[in-house]
């Protein structure tokens, strides 16, 4: 019986994989020949069509409110996957912030830049300003912009302090800043750590983990938006306290460090590990 139900769970997970390279190769195919004939705002509903499509085909489970966000609003989360990129626009259509390295990503390099990604450049303070002055511009149109602000995937176990470089952009632009926080479960509610992007665990290992999981979940919170009339640093501990209080996660006081000192310009994105820009 056992072994019936580990071979019944590979076959299944071999399906689902199966499912998720056929999408992305549909969705590879309308970005690239649809979306310029396509009006943004169906683009948009696309977009998040797509992603709910492939939570639907890994078998992960979205539990989200419906709750109405801010029109335009730089988007903060806790970052545990790649996955919780496509989590995020299944809740809202949402530009990422990306470095230029996921480009070259095999297919979800491509699907990404087809849809609307931000790519910044990295590597010192000055190209993280003129990043935060691109994003400021995108907001300021109108669009949400979502971003990682610890700088890399956790276990989900702890929360990275975050780096305020990006909170800028919300300032200039005058929009909120929408924290969010994410956590994966599993049927019966405890963490999983299927969807973990984290330590030397390589994309594909992570992929065959989520789709081998069973009864999966994503439950996204909405927390109480943050008003862009403070400095960038006030504005992530304020994002950063919430999101741990959220999670239940107690932060030592001593993590608490002197946010001059952490404001380095560093932001990652897709379940890229550490990427200082």
């Amino acid at each position: 019986m056992t072994f019936l139900c580990a071979t019944l769970r590979e076959i299944r997970a071999f399906c689902r994989l199966i499912g998720v390279f056929t999408l992305i190769g549909g969705g590879l195919l309308t970005a690239r020949l649809l979306f310029p004939c396509w009006t943004p705002a169906r683009c948009w509903r696309v977009k998040q069509g797509w992603a709910r499509l492939l939570l639907h085909v890994l078998g992960v489970r979205l539990r989200a409110p419906a709750t109405p966000l801010p029109a335009a609003a730089l988007i903060v989360s806790n970052h545990t996957s790649w996955l919780d990129v496509f989590v995020i626009n299944a809740v809202t259509p949402t530009h990422f912030v990306c470095k230029y390295d996921v480009r070259d990503w095999p297919l979800i390099g491509a699907l990404v830049s087809l849809t609307g990604t931000l790519y910044i450049a990295r590597g010192s303070r000055a190209a993280a300003a003129r990043s935060a002055g691109a994003i400021a511009a995108r907001l300021g149109g109108g669009d949400r912009v979502a971003v990682f602000p610890e700088g890399t995937t956790t276990h989900g176990e702890r929360l990275l302090p975050f780096r305020p470089a990006l909170f800028q952009a919300a300032v200039d632009a005058g929009v909120p800043v929408q924290p969010m926080a994410l956590r994966y479960e599993d049927a019966q509610g405890r963490p999983s750590l299927a969807p973990a992007y984290d330590g030397e665990i390589s994309f594909w290992q992570c992929l065959c983990a989520i789709a081998r999981a069973s009864g999966l979940q994503a439950r996204l919170t909405f927390l109480e938006p943050l008003a862009p009339n403070a400095d960038r640093r006030i504005l992530a501990q304020q994002a950063e306290t919430q999101i741990a209080a959220e999670l239940g996660l107690v932060r030592p006081l001593e993590e608490y460090v002197d946010r001059e000192l952490q404001d380095a310009p560093e932001i990652s994105v897709l379940g890229s590990r550490r990427t200082e820009f």
